[in-house]
């Protein structure tokens, strides 16, 4: 294979993955909305895990199945991700997630749904602020990216569970976090539905918070990963 064609193939990876997880995620909690008491919300955060789940292992390895900007912004600060694909990278995500939201546009044209807006919780019982909803979400993202970079680049990891721990991973946060700020932990699964919504409130948090959170993951992972050349020293590898 040519590299152009490669290049190309990954880029087409990242778009077919981060539209089913947008279109299946985002698409759960429309139809929660719309089908309340039929469609539980509990089962939400189960869906966006199994959808991340078996993408990584139908394009991980075109792709490395990052489907998250805040994923592949973090590899490049580490540098194990070239900084020319970034911007390619992270186009395709953006088109992957605007295609879903599109999709779910044409099915459920009805209305009646916000097509999966992130937003911050606020009720009488809870009502979250600005920081506390962004601290919440580079937290969450925090949790993600210490994962995936550990499966992802260190053969110590678990390898061929590397598709369950994230998708795992992605449930948990999802299960704990959906309530309060939607869990997003992605930039381009938030701005999807916000442009289709056209409603913008959140969106500064999503777009930053998530790349504070998985940017600091994976600085910490690198700082604490025991390299074979301290073996002897630190007897951790």
């Amino acid at each position: 294979m040519s590299k152009q064609k490669h290049v190309l193939s990954q880029y087409i990876s990242e778009v077919i993955g981060t539209f089913l997880l947008v279109f299946f995620g985002c698409g759960a909690a429309i139809l929660s909305q719309k089908l309340a008491g039929a469609f539980s919300p509990i089962l939400i955060p189960f869906i966006f895990g199994g959808i991340v789940s078996v993408m990584i292992y139908a394009v991980g390895h075109i792709s490395g199945a990052h489907f998250n900007p805040a994923v592949t912004i973090a590899f490049y600060c580490v540098k194990r991700f070239p900084g020319f694909r970034v911007p390619g990278y992270i186009l395709s995500q953006c088109i992957g997630a605007i295609l879903a939201s599109l999709l779910h546009l044409m099915i459920f044209s009805d209305g009646g749904h916000n097509f999966g807006l992130t937003t911050l919780i606020s009720t009488e019982a809870l009502t979250l602020s600005y920081a506390s909803g962004f601290l919440v979400e580079a937290l969450l993202s925090f949790a993600l990216m210490f994962v995936i970079i550990s499966v992802a680049t260190d053969s110590r990891a678990v390898g061929e569970l590397a598709g369950i721990a994230i998708g795992t991973t992605v449930a948990i946060d999802a299960a704990l976090g959906g309530v309060l700020t939607g869990a997003s932990m992605n930039p381009a699964r938030s701005l999807a539905p916000a442009i289709l919504e056209n409603d913008y409130s959140y969106i500064s948090l999503y777009l930053f918070a998530p790349v504070v959170g998985t940017v600091l993951a994976a600085v910490v992972y690198e700082w604490i990963r025991c390299h074979r050349d301290e073996a002897e020293e630190h007897g951790c590898c």
